[in-house]
This record gives C-alpha cells, structure tokens and sequence, in this order.
C-alpha cells in the first residue's frame, strides 16, 4: 500500500466505522437517475483548480475544456457574486465604509468606555465595545468565505485565501480587526494572480499588516524588526534561505516611518504633501520618522533616500531565487500535496524567476503538469476547504441567507478566519486535521449542512423555520463528479441512510469526500 494510502486510512478511520455502522439502518436513499460522468482525470483536475466543484464550474469546464477553463480562470477577471450575496456584502459596515470611518467610529467607542461615569456606565460601554467588535469580525470572517464560495474564478478564490493565510494576520489584535475586508478586498484580491512583488508591497502598505505586526510602531533610534523579520522568514525567503540577523536589522531599518495616520491624511485633505511623505488611504510614509542612513541587504548597498528604499528591498528580496523556491513549493503544497514532487516545485521556481513572479504563470506551470492529479484523492481538506466544498456541493450556487452559522462552524473546526495568533498562517497539511477530537468536530459540521437544521436559509435575527430545508445532494452534480471516486465502503454506508439527512450527512463525513 502507498504510503499516502496508509496515511489516509488511519486519518479517517473513524469516520470509515461510523459510516459502516449505518449498515444497521434499513431503508436505503431513493435511486437517482445516473448522470454522464467526467473523466477520472477531469474531476481530479477540477477538484484542485476548485474549493469543491458545483454545477457552473462543471458546465465551464465541458463547455470550454480544460486549456480554455484554466485561461479564463487565470484571467482573473469573474469576481462575480449571486446579487443576493452581493446585496448581503454590500450592507456590512466593513465593506460600506472607509477605513479611516471605521477607525474613527472604533476610537469613539474607546472614548466612551474611558470617559464612563460610572460603574453602569462602564459596563455598558464595554458591553457596545465588545459586541462592536464582535460584528466587525463576523463581517470580515463572511466576506471571505462567501466569496470562497459563490466566487466564480475559483482559483482566484483559492488564491485570495491562500495569500491571506501566506501573509496572515490576527484580527483580535489591536484594530486589526477594523482592516480585515480591506486588506482581503484591496490589497490581497487584486494581485492574488498578478505580480508576486505587487502583492507584498500591498500588503506592507496595509494598515491591517502595519498594525499586525508592529512596522505601524518602527521609526528612527524606535526600530522595531517584528515586520521585517517575518517579511523575509514566512513571506518570501524562507528559514534557512541564507538571510543573516543583520539582513533583518538592515530591512528595519529600511521599514522605519512607514505606518498608518488617518489624522495626519484627513487634516491634509488635497493639499500638496509635505515633501518625501508618500500617503494611499491610511498609509503613510512619514520621512521624519525614518533612517536615511545607507543600508546593506543581501550583500547589496541600498542609499538611504526615503520611500523608495522600501520598493528597492521588496524587488531585491523577491528576485531571490530562494524566494523563487519557497513560493513555488508553498503552492505545490497546497494545491497537490504536503510533499510535492521536487521537479514540480523545481519547474514552477523556474517560472517564477523567467517571468519575474507572475503568480498566473506559477499556476500554469503547475495546473498543466501530470503531476498535479497524479496521486488522485491524496490531499487532505484543511477546515476551510472542507466547509467550502460542503456548501458548493450541498447548495450547488443557491444563494444563503445568514452566513454566521458558517463563521461559527469554521471557529468550532479550529481555523478562524484571521484567528491564527502567531504570523505563520494556519498549517494546510493532513496530519494537523486529521486527529480524532478535529474529526469530531468536522462531522458535527457535516450533520448540520446535511440535515439543513443550521439557520443559513435564514435571515440573520429571523427565528428558526419550523421545517428545515433539507439540501438536495444525490444530484447530477454529486453522481457525475463525486459518486464515481467512492469507495465501497462508503457506497455500502450510504445505501443503509435511512433519511436523506442521513445520506448527506454520510458523504459529508466520508473519506472520499474529505480527501481530494
């Protein structure tokens, strides 16, 4: 057995028994009529270049073939959403109001909390403060994950997530939280395909990063080296790429007056700027705060000159062939496996520097390889692309109508959006979601997409229906993508369902459904 087989075995084992032990149950799901299946090597293909496939990916696909599909997706350019995702967007405070609004309405809140009278006052106040937050980050948590499922570009969507675990940040931290849909909506989503530089330079200039990890704070004779440490370790070159502690200190200093000042862009209003001051939105570069001294980084002399000594760093350090190397096999990893053939990495770092970090053409080079299907079935769904795959395969593109339940679900399955404390991003192999308790915790998620009991067809406040909707899964989409990779085990287990809650739940719980 290979070794992979092994690991998925053992991973999901107790899923295998609990399925098994349907067999008890007499009554068997009602008989569908069979659907044209896709290719084996098809529905693999489409398994990675989606979250999960639905219906309209599909249709694209068959309508378009896979070159066709795979040159419109990197193309970037379908960020369509169902209007009634787009109107639900559209009402959440981080999306309709500008950041600098938000800071402003957080700090009042500070405001009263500090100027409370009196102990009533006090409670109430952090009583406001506290579910102020609280909404902010449930909106933040929901746009990403209703744009993971109802985007059309897929990829894209898959990139924007991946980029956002890769640059991650912590939103309980500070008011980073204020910034979160921002740094999703303009800085990660309109580079997650384009040039890998671009994307750093928009994430350092990202209130949500500065304040993340402290450059917001880094100034002359103040240096703090918590950005550029990270910038060089977990964005770009990797532990082990041969950047040294004073390569660290030399980009701090670099780094130095580049933070956030919303008072500073609002009293400036359009008056011309103060010279050597860069501001976009609520970044600024404030050259009284910076080192004009010259730098040394990566064995090349930078001249102390403001701004532009930032730009100069960025291309530097993602023109490194180690940089190349650790994008290259960080994507490998988690689109193809949690050890990716080294000529693959090795061949998409070779794109990476020929085409100086166009993200789209890493992607190519990968999604035309064999070896992106080669180990069909061997990747295991980290919470997220679990939950997502879920909901595109149980609501195939029907608009929901209150997201929350899927934020909570994906806290109870241990990988909040932006809730991993530490810069390293949530780890995307198996063996860190595959232990009993996550199981447990996953199958519990299963039961409630499944049975339809989960209040997503309801409006966020309206009481719960009496009847819940169960979701429709034994569908032309479910026989001609998923039913032919089961295992018949799994098949044994879901001709014993006794209720159509049960069969969805079963496939949801599945080792073929888990694995892609």
């Amino acid at each position: 057995m290979r070794a992979t087989s092994v690991h998925r075995a053992s991973a999901l084992r107790p899923a295998v028994g609990w399925l098994l032990a349907a067999a008890a149950f007499a009554a068997s799901a009602a008989p569908a009529q069979a659907a044209q299946a896709l290719r084996g090597d098809d529905i693999a293909w489409l398994q990675r270049a989606t979250f999960g496939p639905d219906s309209a990916s599909v249709a694209r696909y068959e309508r378009l073939g896979r070159e066709g599909y795979l040159d419109d997706e990197l193309a970037g350019r379908d960020d369509t959403l169902p209007p009634a995702i787009r109107a639900m967007l559209d009402r959440f405070a981080v999306i309709d109001t500008p950041p600098g609004q938000l800071l402003a309405a957080f700090r009042r809140q500070r405001e009263r909390l500090k100027d409370a009278p009196d102990d009533a006052a006090r409670d109430a106040a952090k009583q406001a403060l506290q579910h102020y937050r609280r909404q902010l980050y449930l909106q933040d948590a929901q746009v990403e994950l209703l744009h993971a499922i109802y985007g059309g570009d897929q990829i894209k969507e898959q990139m924007v997530w991946f980029w956002l675990n890769h640059f991650s940040i912590y939103a309980a931290k500070g008011g980073v939280r204020l910034f979160a849909a921002d740094y999703e909506e303009n800085a990660i989503r309109p580079h997650a395909l384009g040039k890998f530089r671009d994307l750093v330079m928009a994430t350092l200039e990202s209130p949500a990063m500065l304040i993340y990890l402290d450059n917001a704070k880094n100034a002359r004779g103040r240096t703090n080296e918590n950005y550029a440490r990270e910038l060089m370790e977990l964005h770009t070159l990797g532990v082990g790429s041969g950047y040294t502690q004073q390569d660290v200190q030399q980009l701090a200093l670099i780094l130095t007056g580049a933070g956030i000042g919303p008072r500073a862009g609002m009293r400036l209003g359009r008056r011309r700027l103060p010279p050597g001051v860069v501001r976009d939105g609520l970044f600024v570069f404030n050259p009284n705060k910076h080192d004009f001294s010259d730098k040394v980084l990566l064995g090349r002399r930078i001249a102390g000159s403001g701004f532009d000594e930032i730009g100069q760093a960025v291309t530097l350090i993602t023109r490194q062939p180690a940089c190349a190397r650790f994008i290259s096999r960080q994507l490998a990893e988690y689109f193809v496996a949690d050890r990716p053939p080294p000529a693959l990495v090795a061949a998409m770092a070779r794109t990476f520097q020929r085409t100086d970090g166009d993200i789209a053409a890493v992607l190519r080079t990968m999604f035309d390889s064999p070896a992106l299907t080669a180990d069909r079935g061997g990747k295991f769904k980290d919470p997220t692309r679990f939950l997502v795959s879920a909901m595109r395969l149980a609501y195939d593109g029907k608009p929901i109508g209150n997201a929350v339940p899927l934020v909570n679900w994906l806290n109870r399955m241990g990988e909040p959006v932006f809730g991993r404390i530490t810069p390293d991003g949530w780890p995307l192999d198996g063996a860190s979601w595959s232990g009993s308790g996550q199981m447990a915790r996953r199958f519990d998620v299963a039961r409630a997409i499944g049975s339809g009991r989960n209040r997503l067809l309801t409006a966020a406040g309206d009481a719960s229906p009496a009847h819940p909707e169960v979701p429709a899964m034994d569908t032309p989409l479910y026989r001609g993508t998923l039913a032919p990779q089961l295992s018949a085990a799994t098949r044994t287990a879901l001709g014993q369902a006794r209720s159509a809650p049960e069969w969805n739940t079963f496939l949801l719980s599945s080792p073929d459904f888990n694995y892609r």
